[in-house]
């Protein structure tokens, strides 16, 4: 059975059997504990912790996920992959375990011509939580299952939950026995390559603190409701389906190591072990890659672009070390394409921007690879010659840091040589370098907190937002908040939350700041700070008390304020056509993956690599003030996700969906987004785009940032002020002052060389009276002393070595200092005949370091450094005195 079949007869099972079926979420999520997706439930999250109300009460899906945790086992095993589907059914206060068990058994020992899997009833099994002793009785009533083949167990088997505060519950697993000849007796305790897990059955009841009830700890509270989360990995039932050893042999996998059979002349499975680990390495990798690139990650540095960058270049080398030395992703990204597009059609009507990520990311890395690779091998030869073994800790970080290699490969590339790496020491100087982005990371990488009070307020329903037609709204306040609990009322000057049953202000979303207004009734008056949604159904008011008293239950009205909003919608409206003027000008690929805007700014990041030239930026900038002046209809239509899909609407990266879905127009198929934010009728509403420029925030992805309106009209009004005011200084017309200026900074360039030469020149001079400052140190000359504070590098090392000249055939040593911005500057030289006598300059500075805290080296004849301690150069000079023998 192919694997998209197997997708397929899941879904259809439970869309007959009552559940709404459910598309699969992207990767990208905006969970801070989550990097990507890593299992079917994470787009439910909400509805099981009672955030939020389900919208229905029963769903399936087949999500795509990816787990990060094993990169460096995948290719080692056949049991770890990157990339997998994950089917669900779930159950949101609905059935529980007795429908959660039928559901399962039913679907996976059907015959196949009855809509099922048709497994041998008599090659399943089943595991219990150890205390569940409901689940036990179930599987022997429902499934017929003997007590034989039901096995208890511990909470790191058969307890589920994230690994975060959230929700969890004990599960229960079923296993696929493939025979004796993949291992032994006894059930999946006894053996579980012979005992396949291919079902997990969370019954998910309990809310787990900071311990996890895996760890013996006991919950911290029960969910709202009983709930069902329910996961059958549809690779592992590929390959047993299929009659194959491992995912790695399924149908859609298998091509992509065919590809690099063909592209290689090697072959999988021939009995080379280490080719077959290569092979894996890129079948893996090229799906995961390609489904993260879809969902609108770029290879960066960080995070889930380091994570990305990782996986490509592991492919990479891979191949590279089977013998292929041209460009190979694109190659695996059609393979990936027309296997997997059956399922996620984006693959192919996307494949061109995503192609072009691939590609880009490999020609970075093979340059990254050659120079790099030269460095290693270098430092690597060199540590085996001195009869070491492990490669320092600041060599790997300069591999990382210079050239882009990920730890990772450094290590892969000296285990190859028979080396380890210092990976304590690398990993002390990438915190250093990274502890602000480390500790913003960590600042947000949080549990879910107490949400109970909104709960409780969302269960009398979700918030009605009247904003894309009104600006003042009769209202009931339905709740106060002040940190994190009820209260019944709130006095002037105080700040808390006010939830109402229906706004007129926009909460901050899609990149769109919030709306700013007031909230006033009899007797009160409130300044709106902020505005934010709760599960995506609570408008959740902040809000400053200007006089009187705020009650639950009191009537009021919401305002917006008027020139906001009109500038609010001016930047957001903006900030479509600024991305319709984009892919106009760069191609369809060039797509926004974020965006911020308010009232009169826009900013707009893009996947693109490279920066854009002047004329690009003024075509973009021209292509969106025409399409302002075209006055372009703006019009709103709402369909689900399927109808906005063959509209052509653009769907941003990592966003989230409901089921009824807004799409945006302007001009027609000219600008097609999915959007909720506030917009103006007509383009000609928005008014003049003024881009400010264009700047990369990360590898593969820029940023445009712009005014519109009337901060627009502001700031150019600024650029023709400032253009008239040089006009008037440098007494030429407007159009002249770019010239006259450029001829100015040629001039100010030039004056500023012939004081550089006549410095120089000056400098060298005083070396004939530096060497009569010699002092006879038993037979060495030696010249150590102060000059001038400013004179360093370049300058001081060439008076040194001027003064060294002068000294002719004495033996001598030269050492200078000065102070450059408070911090020391030096440079030792010697002479021949001080060298022949065994006085090498790099190993002079040793003798004076510690009195000016310096570091530093060089060669024998010369060497150079810096120091923090400038008030420590006397006692310096005194230390290389001694050194030589002087006093």
């Amino acid at each position: 059975m192919q694997t998209h079949e197997i997708s397929k007869r899941f879904t259809e099972y439970f869309v007959a059997n009552d559940h709404t079926k459910v598309a699969s979420a992207s990767l990208i999520l905006e969970d801070p504990n989550l990097l990507f997706v890593n299992a079917g439930m994470v787009q439910f999250k909400p509805y099981f912790l009672g955030d939020a109300p389900a919208p229905y009460p029963r769903a399936t899906s087949v999500q795509k996920c990816v787990r990060t945790g094993d990169i460096d086992e995948v290719g080692k095993t056949t049991r770890h992959n990157t990339f997998f589907q994950m089917a669900g059914n779930f159950s949101f206060g609905d059935y529980f375990k007795a429908g959660a068990i039928e559901h399962a058994w039913t679907l996976l020992t059907n015959s196949v011509a009855d809509g099922g899997y048709g497994f041998d009833p008599d090659r399943l099994w089943a595991t219990v939580y150890n205390d569940d002793d409901e689940a036990l009785e179930l599987w022997q009533k429902i499934a017929g299952l003997p007590l034989d083949r039901i096995q208890r167990r511990g909470g790191e088997d058969n307890y589920w939950d994230m690994g975060v505060p959230g929700p969890g519950g004990p599960c229960s697993e079923i296993y696929y026995d493939r025979g004796p000849e993949h291992g032994v007796d006894g059930g999946p305790e006894a053996d579980e390559d012979r005992y396949l897990e291919i079902w997990n059955l969370v019954f998910m009841q309990d809310e787990r603190g900071d311990l996890s009830p895996k760890k013996g700890h006991p919950p911290v509270g029960s969910l709202p409701r009983k709930n069902i989360d329910t996961g059958m990995g549809i690779e592992r039932v590929a390959y047993l389906l299929q009659g194959v050893d491992n995912v790695y042999e399924t149908d859609l996998v298998r091509p992509v190591i065919s590809k690099a059979e063909e592209m290689s002349g090697r072959r999988y499975g021939a009995g080379n072990a280490v080719d077959d680990v290569r092979f894996r390495v890129i079948a893996d990798h090229a799906r995961s890659g390609m489904m993260i690139i879809a969902d609108g990650v770029t290879p960066g540095n960080e995070a889930r672009g380091y994570v990305l960058r990782r996986l490509l270049r592991r492919i990479v080398r891979s191949v590279r070390l089977l013998g292929v030395q041209e460009p190979v992703l694109g190659e695996f990204a059609k393979v990936v394409r027309d296997t997997m597009s059956p399922s996620y059609p984006d693959l192919a009507s996307d494949f061109a921007r995503i192609e072009s990520v691939m590609r880009k990311e490999e020609e970075t890395f093979l340059a990254t690879l050659v120079s790099g690779s030269k460095i290693f091998d270098l430092a690597a030869d060199k540590i085996k010659a001195e009869g070491r073994a492990m490669l320092p800790g600041d060599q790997a970080f300069q591999l990382h840091d210079t050239y882009g290699f990920p730890i990772d490969l450094t290590l892969e590339m000296a285990a190859e040589k028979g080396l380890s790496v210092d990976e304590n020491g690398f990993r002390e100087l990438m915190a250093q370098q990274r502890a602000r982005a480390k500790a913003d990371a960590a600042s947000r990488k949080t549990g879910h907190g107490d949400q109970s009070v909104y709960r409780d307020l969302l269960s009398l329903g979700g918030t009605e937002f009247t904003g894309y037609t009104d600006l003042a709204s009769e209202s009931v306040i339905r709740g106060l908040v002040r940190d994190g609990k009820r209260v019944s009322a709130a006095a002037e000057g105080d700040i808390v939350e006010v939830v109402l049953d229906r706004t007129p202000l926009y909460a901050e979303s899609g990149g769109q700041e919030s709306d700013a207004g007031t909230i006033t009734g009899e007797g009160v008056e409130m300044e709106v700070l902020d505005v934010q949604k709760i599960a995506r159904k609570l408008w959740v008011h902040q809000v400053r008390v200007l006089s009187g008293e705020a009650t639950e239950g009191q009537h009021v009205e919401a305002t917006v304020d008027q020139e906001w909003r009109i500038g609010a919608r001016q930047g957001h409206s903006g900030t479509h056509v600024v991305h319709a003027a984009l892919r106009q000008v760069l191609g369809p690929t060039a797509l926004q993956s974020g965006s911020y805007n308010k009232p009169g700014y826009l900013r707009l990041d893009f996947a693109w690599s490279g920066g854009l030239s002047e004329e690009t930026k003024s075509e973009i900038e021209e292509v969106s003030n025409l399409a302002v002046r075209k006055d372009l209809p703006v019009r709103v239509v709402y369909t689900d996700m399927g109808g906005a899909q063959e509209m052509g609407a653009v769907a941003l990266f990592g966003e989230t969906y409901d089921e009824q879905v807004r799409v945006v127009e302007i001009g027609g198929p000219w600008s097609r987004e999915l959007c909720g934010g506030t917009h103006v009728e007509h383009s000609s509403q928005i008014g003049p785009i003024t881009l400010l420029g264009e700047s990369s925030v990360g590898s593969g992805s820029r940023r445009l940032e712009a005014y519109v309106g009337m901060d627009a009209m502001r700031y150019l009004a600024k650029e023709r002020a400032l253009v008239q005011n040089l006009a008037t200084m440098l007494k030429v017309p407007d159009v002249e002052v770019p010239a006259r200026v450029e001829a100015l900074i040629e001039r100010l360039r030039g004056a500023e060389k012939e004081l550089e030469k006549l410095r120089a020149g000056q400098l060298l001079a005083s070396a004939g009276t530096l060497v009569d400052q010699a002092q006879d140190l038993d037979g060495t000359a030696l010249v150590a002393l102060k000059v001038p504070d400013g004179v360093g590098g370049n300058d001081l090392r060439s008076l040194a070595s001027e003064v060294r000249n002068r000294l002719g055939s004495r033996p001598g040593v030269v050492a200078l200092f000065s102070v450059v911005d408070g911090k020391v500057a030096f440079v030792v030289a010697t002479t021949s005949t001080a060298r022949d006598n065994g006085l090498a300059a790099g190993k002079l500075v040793p003798s004076f370091a510690s009195a000016i805290d310096a570091r530093g080296g060089g060669k024998p004849d010369l060497a150079q450094g810096g120091g923090a301690n400038a008030d420590g150069i006397g006692e310096a000079v005194n230390a290389l005195r001694r050194a030589l023998g002087g006093s």
